[in-house]
């Protein structure tokens, strides 16, 4: 009896030490791995700052250099405004101006919207059918190759609705890098686990939504930055084309107005909130594609 109840204290005792080891493994695993994601964060946050501080940098010696030349050889506002005077106009003319940049960033968001659902669906059908990618890639190129300032015109006769109309010439413009970085990313596929799901007989949707889908989003976020600015680009263009005026006048009538009223000043202000509307942009759509792909794809770690 008493041999008994020793063996079962010790059973108890050998219990209650697995126990506690397991459990202090588990801390130790819990603490090395916050340890390592604090490291991590605080390294990507270090290596974060130099890409912002140093572009600023270089901005800030650059206006200043500028204003510093205008004010000492004296050049005339008409022809090159100091950055104070554009900054200033800028200030001045602010409803107006904002007013002119939500138009232009509705048409460009609008653009890269139609943009995207349309070269997403052609690239999965491309990659679904060999036919129909030999059929319609061609016309894409075609779209991409044709100067929109060419087309433009064209558009803007045939439909009725400006907004219509700038939209589709922006989407034209920015439509391309979405087909074809996804049809790229949709076809970059690891042979081993290609292999794999046709062991495994997966469907071809199965293959598509968990194989293809996944290893395309690298390629995917690239040609979303680069179309996003290309929309940009478009819809300014489009309307220097349309010419659209009155309350709905993007900035580029305020470019065209200005021009023609020698507001240099004015235009330097619009041209700037184009440039940094464009930065914005492209930095939103890169912080997105780092979001979403920072917690399994290496190229968004660094």
């Amino acid at each position: 009896m008493s041999s008994s109840r020793n063996t079962e204290n010790g059973g108890l005792l050998s219990a209650d030490i697995n126990a506690t080891g397991t459990e202090s493994r588990a801390e130790t695993r819990s603490g090395v791995t916050s340890r390592v994601v604090a490291e991590n964060t605080a390294r990507i946050g270090a290596a974060a700052w130099p890409a912002i501080v140093a572009p600023l940098m270089v901005a800030v010696v650059l206006l200043l250099l500028w204003e510093v030349v205008v004010r000492v050889f004296k050049v005339p506002v008409f022809l090159v405004p100091a950055p104070s005077v554009i900054w200033t106009t800028l200030l001045a003319d602010w409803p107006l101006l904002a007013a002119s940049l939500w138009f232009t960033l509705g048409i460009t968001a609008l653009a890269l919207l139609a943009a995207t659902v349309l070269g997403v669906t052609l690239a999965f059908l491309f990659v679904q059918n060999r036919l129909i990618e030999l059929s319609l890639f061609p016309y894409a190129v075609l779209l991409q190759v044709t100067p929109i300032v060419a087309i433009a015109p064209l558009i803007v006769i045939w439909v009725d609705n400006s907004l219509i109309a700038l939209t589709l010439c922006a989407t034209i413009v920015a439509l391309f890098p979405i087909i074809s970085n996804t049809v790229f990313g949709l076809r970059s596929i690891d042979p081993g686990l290609r292999d794999l799901f046709a062991l495994h007989h997966a469907s071809r949707w199965q293959v598509l939504w968990r194989l293809r889908v996944p290893s395309a989003l690298p390629a995917f976020f690239s040609g979303l930055r680069i179309a996003t600015g290309l929309a940009l680009i478009g819809a300014v263009v489009a309307e220097f084309v349309a010419g659209t005026g009155g309350t709905q006048g993007g900035l580029a009538y305020q470019i065209l107005q200005a021009g023609l009223q020698l507001n240099i000043p004015r235009l330097f202000a619009a041209l700037f909130l184009i440039t940094a509307s464009g930065v914005v942009l492209f930095a939103l759509m890169t912080l997105i594609g780092k979001l979403a792909l920072k917690r399994w794809h290496d190229s968004a770690r660094d």
